[in-house]
């Protein structure tokens, strides 16, 4: 899907509640106490070491979300090494590292802009599916087997028990570009008539500015994870409904599918048009922690313009814009997430952030604080 297609439709409301995000400090070198609320759920990770929006008409581009290789491969199996236990709830930010990467970004000078360059400030990385496991890093860290299924794009050797240090080591992608060391995830989508899973066929990742300034912006700290949506969440999402899947043409078409399944959760595409779903993550960080008990309080959406002062830090709005090669049918889907309930309200994401340094430093200074429209591997043209 095109950035443009995506800003074009940006009003329709899918997955976003949020849009409106504006100016907050321009570097939080985390001097704040932190208050500990105690919350339910585990949190997940290791400290640091350096290192809807409405639905769019036009699908991503599979073709640019083929898989790429990283530099190393994951471990072999049989390789034999001492994990490292993932820490869990509130995971403190290594506060050295982050100066280290806030002072190298605010010494950076923007790259000169080739002529044509679009303005919409972000960045992006096309991937594809990775592999399926039934682990979550995040929720139940150092678990293998705990989780519900969750499809994973990204860093290759991401399992239960993996650690920031295991993505800044374990670089082999599928991702482009190959500087994006991330792991992403979300719960399988299945067939509800076979039973099969359905895998992604497109993963577009963007970081962008979702406010109308990038006064005060700053990177993604390395290692941060959050979630975005509610996997517990089990109510219908018929035609209309916030939440649900979309089918998305290139070109007009009926967005809430052309007929329903028989359940009314899921739409059956018309010709030319695939399964889509839209998922936004939050744009202001506490600048203390890189998670939090229960995954969210370390992370806000900004509102009318500007964070919250309680979440300062202005950092690139993760969105996902996914894919699934299908067209519906009358019988449906389900999410690993809801398989009783058979709806696409579970529909939930995962974003475990590591890049190379300098990269997300200069993407963040060429793209989003110049406010230009960057494809994979630069200023998009």
């Amino acid at each position: 899907m095109s950035s443009a297609a995506f800003r074009g439709r940006r009003g329709v409301a899918a997955v976003l509640a949020v849009v409106a995000i504006v100016v907050a400090a321009l570097v939080v070198y985390l001097s704040r106490a932190s208050a500990e609320p105690a919350t339910e759920s585990a949190g997940a990770g290791s400290a640091l070491a350096p290192a809807s929006a409405a639905a769019p008409a036009a699908p991503s581009d599979p073709s640019g979300a083929l898989s790429s290789a990283g530099a190393s491969p994951a471990p072999p199996a049989s390789a034999k090494t001492t994990p490292k236990a993932p820490a869990t709830g509130w995971v403190a930010v290594d506060k050295a590292a982050w100066k280290a990467q806030a002072d190298a970004y605010q010494a950076l000078k923007a790259d000169p802009v080739p002529a044509g360059v679009g303005n919409l400030a972000e960045f992006r990385a096309d991937c594809s599916y990775s592999h399926s496991a039934a682990d979550d890093p995040i929720v139940f860290p150092g678990l293998p087997g705990a989780s519900h299924m969750h499809s994973f794009i990204g860093n290759a050797a991401t399992k239960a028990s993996t650690t920031v240090e295991d993505l800044q080591r374990y670089t082999a992608t599928s991702c482009k570009p190959v500087q994006d060391h991330s792991a992403y995830w979300v719960p399988t989508l299945y067939d509800n008539k076979t039973g099969k899973p359905v895998e992604t066929t497109g993963f577009r990742v963007y970081y962008r500015s979702m406010m109308n300034t990038s006064a005060g912006q700053m990177p993604m700290p390395t290692g941060l994870r959050m979630i975005a949506g509610d996997a517990k969440k089990s109510v219908p999402t018929p035609r209309g409904a916030q939440g649900q899947f979309y089918c998305a043409f290139y070109g007009p078409g009926d967005l809430d599918g052309i007929a329903r399944s028989t359940n009314g959760n899921w739409p059956i595409c018309g010709d030319g048009a695939t399964f889509h779903f839209m998922l936004q993550f939050p744009d202001c960080w506490d600048g203390e922690h890189l998670d939090s008990p229960n995954h969210k309080d370390h992370v806000a959406y900004g509102y009318n313009n500007t964070c919250p002062a309680d979440h300062p830090v202005k950092i690139p709005a993760i969105t996902f814009d996914i894919q699934y090669g299908v067209k519906g049918q009358p019988e449906g889907y389900y999410l690993a997430s809801d398989k009783d309930g058979k709806s696409a309200s579970s529909m939930h994401g995962d974003a475990f952030v590591v890049w190379d340094t300098a990269t997300m430093n200069s993407r963040t200074r060429n793209c989003i604080q110049q406010r230009r429209t960057c494809d994979d591997f630069g200023y998009q043209r």
